[in-house]
């Protein structure tokens, strides 16, 4: 492709918009007046993230060496220097976004609030470009947009050392841009006159009618099918020109219009402009009537694709609430919904999955924003949706249920209002993913959530930050439900979940200040000792009883012995302590017990607070402090 006012070649990703890469070029360079921030806005479906992956590509060392730059408009290309970090916001959290900037510089904080002072600190200049914050967050509906631009994009931008590129939805570019002094920022908006680009628009219509479509600008197509339209150059070009016409500024809408033309009858002859559609939902209604189908059977179909959370829907399950919405069976609708839907779906096979599984998902958000905002009553569909997976959890047990079905029930939920319902089953706090789950529990206002819920939540910064398996959390959330009393969610977790914990939690004492635990024994004028922990809280605790006072607790019931002589205890022998079946080492912030030899694991205990003390008797009972209290667990 050649600009045909410069006869530069055009980018071949890209195919065209030269103004906004000149820009950017500028930016990247550093040139004379140019932004040290610069935010990329436009509506949904502008074409922002493709026009940020083919400037990437010039910004890439590696591959800008595949790219034709010595036939580029040489104010497109930015000189070459080493590839910025690119820390895609799509699918994160605002705090898991700031810690993966702060893993990719290396840079030391305890909160990740730190992380951008430490940034700048470093006393040299650095690129970062952020994309996808319309997909930031492990829940759509969790508002985590808004949660990395006032949390991430902001101090990143406020940093004198940084020069930032954002890719940002328009409700948030000028909040963003009205932090920062003036010239030190710019907003592009691609639907702007300025950097809107039509012939590019014209260009991307032909090549995508063309016999040989051009995969760069649409990596699904594979050649137009022979038409009149598509075979003859000016009849190629006159529809091309009409599409982009009725487009406007939206490369998606010329992307549904051609394949909406492409799917349609091969008699169909569309250059009647009122066939071309202005819009993504009149491109939705246009290709349902050039089928001969009912635009709302078309919207039935893709529905739950437009209120799925993550990467998509599997098919099986897709099925189900397409007839769980639709109040219908709708067989007759889903046997012939590939031409129907086709223009506006997309499979995909995940990375990692275990078996042949394909899942749905729309095209693009802006189609999914359509036929949400089409919907009567969004909250009453995510109710249905709610049950309909509710109904397919195999005997209700968690660990059996479709990863789908257990990772993001909760997302559907909350936008039905019934998250806190669901949040009292112990099962699903085990087995969903613990980053989706926390994300969709903070959402709630607290004073709407349950006990189990609070110590969820409060639990949820270890699951997440230590990545444990389900086996683990189970464990780790066992304790955490004796700490808040609640006995009968932990004997649950023990009792129906079929785990096989590493410990049972005996008892939680929410005593401050102990800096020293042992086990010991317990003398009684007759039969066995008792088996006590001896708990030591430090002298001057706030709060405390007196100077380094001891607290004498019952091992496995946590009894009191008030007024017990420390002098009377029996402490184990150095004999005993040999002899013990178990071993313990201590971190920080981890216990580990291991077997006698000192060789295998037996059981890891994790806590968000420092350890302050540890000690664990020779028949295996761990007793653990930190400064809010102690406990003790029966190591299996």
């Amino acid at each position: 492709m050649t600009a045909p006012t410069t006869g530069y070649a055009l980018h071949p990703y890209i195919g065209g918009r030269t103004a906004v890469l000149r820009a950017l070029a500028d930016w990247r360079a550093g040139a004379p007046g140019a932004p040290r921030v610069v935010v990329l806005t436009g509506s949904p479906g502008s074409g922002r993230s493709h026009l940020l992956t083919g400037f990437l590509m010039l910004c890439d060392p590696e591959f800008r060496g595949r790219l034709p730059l010595a036939d580029l408009d040489p104010s497109t290309v930015p000189p070459e220097l080493p590839a910025p970090a690119v820390p895609s916001a799509a699918g994160l959290t605002a705090a898991q976004l700031g810690w993966l900037i702060a893993e990719h510089y290396g840079v030391r904080a305890d909160r990740v609030e730190e992380v951008y002072a430490a940034l700048g600190a470093l006393g040299r200049t650095e690129t970062v470009v952020v994309p996808d914050v319309d997909r930031a967050g492990p829940v759509r509906t969790a508002g985590e947009p808004a949660r990395v631009v006032r949390e991430v994009l902001k101090p990143l931008a406020a940093t004198a050392g940084v020069r930032l590129l954002a890719d940002v939805p328009r409700d948030f570019a000028a909040e963003l841009a009205g932090a920062l002094p003036p010239g030190a920022v710019q907003v592009i908006d691609l639907d702007e006159p300025r950097w809107a680009d039509g012939p590019g628009l014209v260009r991307q219509a032909a090549a995508l009618l063309g016999p040989g479509a051009d995969a760069l600008l649409d990596p699904r197509a594979a050649g137009a099918p022979e038409r009149p339209f598509t075979s003859d150059p000016s009849a190629r070009r006159a529809l091309a020109e009409a599409i982009a016409r009725r487009a406007g500024t939206s490369p998606l809408v010329v992307q549904l219009a051609v394949q909406s033309i492409l799917t349609g009858p091969a008699t169909d002859t569309p250059y009647d402009e009122k066939l071309l559609p202005s819009t993504v939902g009149e491109a939705v209604d246009l290709h349902a009537h050039r089928l001969g189908a009912d635009p709302q059977t078309l919207r039935q179909l893709l529905a739950p694709l437009a209120l799925a959370e993550g990467d998509g829907l599997p098919i099986d399950l897709w099925i189900r609430l397409v007839n769980s919405l639709a109040g219908k069976d709708m067989s007759a609708a889903l046997a012939n919904s590939g031409a129907l839907a086709g223009p506006f779906v997309e499979s995909l096979r995940p990375d990692g999955d275990g078996g042949p599984r394909t899942l749905l998902r729309l095209l693009h958000p802006a189609v999914a924003d359509d036929i949400r905002a089409g919907l009567p009553n969004v909250r009453a569909a995510q109710t249905r949706i709610a049950m309909t997976l509710l109904e397919a959890v195999p005997e209700q047990d968690w660990s059996k249920a479709d990863p789908y079905v257990r990772d993001h029930i909760a997302g559907h939920t909350l936008e039905a209002g019934l998250l806190p319902q669901l949040l009292t089953d112990p099962g699903l706090f085990v087995h969903a993913d613990p980053v989706r789950l926390r994300a969709a529990i903070e959402a709630v206002p607290p004073a709407e959530l349950g006990a189990p819920a609070r110590t969820y939540l409060r639990t949820a910064p270890l699951l997440t930050r230590t990545q444990a398996p389900a086996a683990l959390r189970a464990a780790l959330l066992e304790t955490a439900f004796v700490e808040d009393g609640l006995p009968d969610y932990a004997e649950a977790i023990h009792g129906r979940l079929g785990l096989d914990l590493p410990w049972q939690t005996l008892w939680s004492l929410p005593v401050p200040g102990v800096s020293a635990v042992t086990t010991a024994v317990l003398p009684r004028p007759e039969g066995p000792g008792v088996p006590v922990a001896v708990l030591t809280q430090a002298a001057g605790e706030e709060n405390g009883p007196a100077p380094s006072a001891v607290l004498v607790r019952g091992l496995v019931q946590a009894d009191a012995f008030d007024g017990t002589d420390p002098a009377a205890l029996l402490h184990p022998s150095e004999e005993q302590q040999a002899a013990a079946r178990m071993r313990l080492s201590r971190g920080a912030d981890y216990v580990r017990v291991w077997d006698e030899a000192g060789e295998k694991v037996m059981a890891t205990l994790l806590s968000d607070a420092p350890f302050t003390a540890a000690a664990l008797s020779p028949d295996g009972i761990l007793v653990v402090a930190t400064e809010f209290g102690a406990k003790a667990l029966r190591i299996r």
